[in-house]
């Protein structure tokens, strides 16, 4: 992890069709994304080469949100995705580039995320920690089979 980059690897149990179900879904990220005491509402999500998306994060505390969108630039189901991010806040400038792998393995999924150029106002420690939070919750979504009763 650098000072402007965040890099994470989890090996999750489910297949990387599911894992990514979870990336371009919008009931699924607004589960799973935001974490521990936010909340997440998805305006828009058009996942193509090219497509945008917009979500807003609300502090379930204060009540107080933040809203950032981007563009997809790499799509390629079940194997990767490559998205910008930017925050609507004029405090928080530039384009984060979030790279996502999703690598088929004998016990189901390793993913892999780098997250880079992040602003200099946030903390590379600070989205470490979240993208720790929200990957548990990813896990949990992810990783049960429930069958159709």
């Amino acid at each position: 992890m650098s000072k402007n980059n965040v890099f994470l690897q989890r090996f999750i149990k489910a297949s990387p069709e599911k894992v990514y179900r979870a990336f371009t879904e919008q009931l699924a990220i607004a589960s799973w994304l935001p974490p521990y005491g936010f909340l997440c509402t998805v305006h828009e999500m058009d996942v193509r080469v090219g497509g945008t998306f917009r979500m807003s994060f609300q502090n379930f505390s204060t009540g107080n949100s933040h809203s950032f969108g981007g563009t997809y630039q790499e799509v390629r189901p079940g194997g990767f995705l490559k998205y910008t991010d930017q925050f609507d806040d004029p405090n928080l400038p530039g384009t984060i580039t979030n790279s996502i792998w999703f690598e088929k393995t004998m016990m189901g999924t390793e993913l892999r995320v780098l997250q880079e150029n992040l602003p200099e106002s946030i903390p590379a420690e600070m989205c470490y920690l979240g993208w720790q939070e929200s990957l548990e919750k990813l896990i949990k979504l992810v990783e049960p089979e429930i069958p159709e009763a």
